[in-house]
């Protein structure tokens, strides 16, 4: 965990993924509803190219590694060729930032919206923004969705699962380093959907400790881009492998699944004390938002922010240490949907703002 002083005050945010194909219409929502902490948005209706997995494989895409969602046969005659080109590259950019960029950087044709994104906050039009947020697929969601020739997850490989990480690292110490441009403090966040995976019958071989060191190593390349490295898993998981892992911000949907929270509430208490921030998924991201105002959403959070205080977490560090999101991305959703969300994200963290007892102070 790195510190810069983050104290978000129950700024709102968002998770990533909108539903709209057109680049600027979804921006103009970004930037209207989440103005301190904007973010690029992921459009995965815009096609394949921008899938949440394969968005952030271009590099092994460009060196013939992977072919949809498998990598290349073993035995290929050129594979070792290609993996020893790949990590070439990536020794090259872990000491150059031109280099790392020609390399790794996410192409236009897969992230318009970051380049958009970029284009309006160096522009100045990043308003009343405190903080840039980025953000990137996890290493075990990718591991578990790409292939070997064997039907495999390549997460179970350990040259496939090296190969997958320092691909992600990459682009994620550039993704960093390319939202600070205009000189705002920035977040990148991991979506690890799949780290609930972990402990279930099916993944029974996954190991813990293999998860934690391929989360940490992303972790170090955003901290290593300048960046505060954000998780967000939309699932009840063990949030502990998080904050073992480095993570600065945790993001869940505690909408569902706030209770999965109370059960590591000592090892919470300390991770907020040393500067980490909870992202509070509090806005559900389903048809029950058709259901919802920000005042029926305040309560339901004041009444979390209140369990947490029962079991000794102050409830006005939970305030300082706080963002206000969605429980997950709108990207599968319907427009209007999705649409109403963000509105309802955007009424209800100035609802809280007004009488969080840090605002003002951070």
């Amino acid at each position: 965990m790195v510190s810069i002083g983050f104290v978000p005050c129950c700024s709102a945010t968002g998770i990533g993924s909108l539903p709209h194909t057109g680049v600027e219409t979804a921006l103009d929502l970004v930037l209207a509803s989440v103005p301190e902490v904007p973010h690029w948005p992921q459009l995965p209706r815009r096609g394949h190219i921008e899938h949440f997995v394969y968005q952030y494989l271009w590099p092994l895409v460009r060196l013939g590694l992977l072919q949809e969602d498998r990598i290349i046969p073993a035995a290929a005659a050129d594979f070792p060729d290609r993996l020893a080109e790949f990590f070439g590259l990536y020794l090259e950019a872990e000491a150059d930032a031109a280099a790392l960029a020609a390399a790794f950087a996410t192409p236009l044709e897969a992230a318009p919206g970051l380049y958009a994104f970029m284009e309006r906050m160096s522009g100045g039009g990043a308003g009343r923004a405190r903080y840039l947020k980025g953000q990137i697929a996890g290493p075990l969601s990718v591991g578990l969705n790409v292939f070997d020739d064997r039907e495999r997850p390549a997460f179970y490989d350990p040259q496939l699962r090296e190969l997958l990480i320092k691909c992600l690292a990459a682009q994620a110490r550039w993704q960093a380093m390319t939202l600070a441009k205009p000189g705002l403090p920035v977040m990148v966040f991991v979506d690890d959907p799949a780290v609930a995976a972990w402990g279930s019958s099916t993944y029974i071989v996954l190991d813990r400790a293999q998860i934690i060191a391929a989360l940490a190593e992303v972790v170090e390349a955003i901290h290593a881009g300048g960046g505060l490295a954000g998780v967000h898993s939309c699932a009840a998981v063990d949030w502990a492998i998080f904050w073992e892992a480095g993570f600065d911000i945790l993001s869940l949907d505690t909408y569902a699944f706030f209770p999965s929270l109370l059960g590591c509430s000592e090892g919470l208490r300390d991770f907020l004390q040393r500067g980490g921030v909870l992202a509070w998924g509090i806005v559900p991201t389903s048809d029950a938002a058709w259901g919802e105002t920000p005042a029926t959403l305040a309560r339901k959070w004041q009444e979390q922010v209140g369990a947490l205080d029962a079991r000794g977490i102050a409830a006005e560090l939970v305030y300082r240490q706080s963002l206000i999101t969605p429980s997950c991305g709108t990207g599968t959703l319907e427009i209007e949907l999705a649409e109403n969300i963000y509105r309802l994200l955007r009424d209800l963290a100035e609802l809280i703002q007004a009488g969080a007892p840090c605002r003002g102070r951070s």
